[in-house]
């Protein structure tokens, strides 16, 4: 992260992060309304920016720094979103994506995810990640990782 732009990977408040994102046009449908698939994106982005502000960045992840004492390669791939659209955000509208980690597993990360314009809930994720190595086979969330994360949600 740079320290010019700390505000770009928005911010970690308790258990929760926040990461602003404004809706550009490139973000909807012909209509002005985001289309559903710019959802994941933004969420994309709010896990990305929640792991590098606990410590983890897919960079070092991929150079094997995470990897405990074997430090393979690894990367977090989802398993499973579930997603509830409630209402639509449009063109010029700033929403914020919250990310929280609702449980640690062996290999995976539950979390919880919520697009909000100040109060009002637009949309609502549960995603599950998993951690594999570069073959594609599940590993074991590092104590380096799981500790990172432990700071940032609960165990």
């Amino acid at each position: 992260m740079s320290d010019a732009w700390p505000q770009l990977s928005g911010r970690l408040d308790g258990t929760r992060h926040i990461l602003p994102v404004r809706i550009y046009f490139e973000d909807t449908d012909f209509s002005g309304v985001v289309y559903h698939g710019s959802y994941v994106r933004f969420m994309e982005r709010g896990r990305t920016d929640f792991l590098r502000l606990a410590g983890i960045g897919h960079d070092a992840l991929d150079r094997g720094e995470h990897g405990g004492a074997a430090a393979e390669r690894l990367a977090f791939t989802v398993r499973r979103m579930k997603i509830e659209f409630l209402k639509p955000a449009r063109i010029d509208d700033v929403v914020e994506i919250e990310t929280t980690v609702r449980e640690l597993g062996g290999a995976r990360i539950e979390l919880s995810q919520t697009v909000r314009r100040g109060v009002e809930t637009l949309v609502t994720a549960e995603v599950t990640v998993a951690l594999i190595n570069d073959t594609g086979q599940p590993r074991r969330l590092p104590d380096r990782l799981r500790e990172g994360l432990t700071q940032a949600g609960p165990s």
